[in-house]
């Protein structure tokens, strides 16, 4: 009769078999295993100091826009203004938090914001004269001032943004010109890749260089804009800023999508990278993985020059000043342009 034993003991055997040949052999020592590294009680991880110029708290100021952003009501006739939450959402996935510049708040309010942050965006809109347009006056120059007195202060203007700067830099109201780039996605064109080394674009892939030539990868959504030709003959916009890329619109007519300052940490696009990663409203905006990165990184870029900002508010009035103060607005349902909009009153 079998033992009632000899069961178990056979399983154990062959466990052990099992095991000695899975093992390494003293031949190929370690093949087969993973070994994780050990940690005695004396052993510290990232023991280097963080470097004291990079600011990793990084604060960005959005100046809202006349209107609600939803209705439709955008004017100055009214105290309401609005900033998309696209643009919130842009700033925060590159690792920073907003403050908001509400564009219609007292002076020394609008100030005392200002010396919160660590950077600063103009969003797209249509407004173009008026109190907004003396307030993005105002805060361009404290951008220049900044920049001036030796503290890395950047600025990324979009769309209506890069119009508005494009005025005061030209100090000529009238040198837009108009195109048909309404609610279209397009290419960009770079005329000179020698102009891309220490913009953002050289922190993309060669292969993305080449998508963004060759597919629509970015949203337009303007009227205005301003030629190459323009920008060229005008001495203070030619002296200030390089051009990145070009696009054309329905009919082929060219203008300057993306340009970067000389001098200063400032670029501008005629486009909005915004709307590829978080507006929805129109099946036009591309969605695709690589019209997403494109997205990434200008807001990386973006929120890094930020980063070299020597700043460094004072946490309670940040936390004081935080578009987290506010809640988001769901108009998916009532506007064409944006999913939420945080609205001023």
């Amino acid at each position: 009769m079998d033992s009632p034993h000899l069961l178990p003991l056979l399983l154990l055997a062959a466990v052990l078999v099992l095991l000695a040949a899975v093992a390494p052999s003293s031949a190929t020592p370690g093949v087969g295993v993973i070994r994780l590294p050990s940690a005695g009680r004396g052993d510290r991880a990232c023991t280097s100091p963080p470097d004291p110029t990079i600011y990793d708290r990084p604060v960005i100021g959005i100046v809202s826009h006349p209107g609600d952003g939803a209705s439709g009501r955008i004017s100055n006739g009214t105290s309401t203004s609005y900033i998309a939450a696209s643009y919130v959402k842009f700033v925060e996935a590159a690792g920073a938090r907003v403050i908001p510049l509400v564009y219609n708040e007292p002076e020394e309010r609008l100030l005392e914001k200002l010396s919160l942050v660590n950077g600063v965006l103009f969003t797209g809109g249509s407004e173009k004269q008026g109190l907004y347009f003396e307030t993005i006056k105002e805060v361009f120059q404290y951008v220049l001032d900044r920049n001036d007195a030796g503290d890395p202060f950047p600025l990324f203007a979009q769309c209506l943004g890069f119009e508005l700067v494009s005025m005061i830099v030209s100090k000529d109201n009238n040198i837009l010109e108009t195109f048909d780039a309404l609610n279209q996605a397009s290419t960009l064109q770079f005329p000179s890749y020698s102009l891309l080394k220490g913009s953002v674009f050289q922190r993309f892939d060669p292969e993305l260089i080449k998508k963004l030539s060759t597919s629509c990868l970015v949203m337009q959504n303007h009227r205005y804009g301003i030629s190459p030709k323009r920008l060229r003959e005008n001495d203070a916009l030619s002296s200030f800023f390089k051009i990145l890329t070009t696009s054309p619109d329905e009919n082929g007519k060219f203008y300057v999508s993306t340009v970067q300052a000389y001098k200063y940490p400032i670029t501008c696009t005629q486009w909005h990278p915004e709307k590829a990663i978080f507006e929805w409203r129109k099946p036009i905006i591309p969605h695709s993985e690589d019209a997403v990165q494109v997205s990434q990184h200008f807001a990386n870029y973006f929120v890094s020059q930020a980063r070299n900002s020597s700043n460094r508010p004072l946490a309670d009035k940040v936390l004081d000043n935080l578009i987290y103060n506010y809640s988001p607005t769901f108009s998916g349902k009532a506007s064409k342009s944006f999913e939420e909009v945080y609205i001023f009153s």
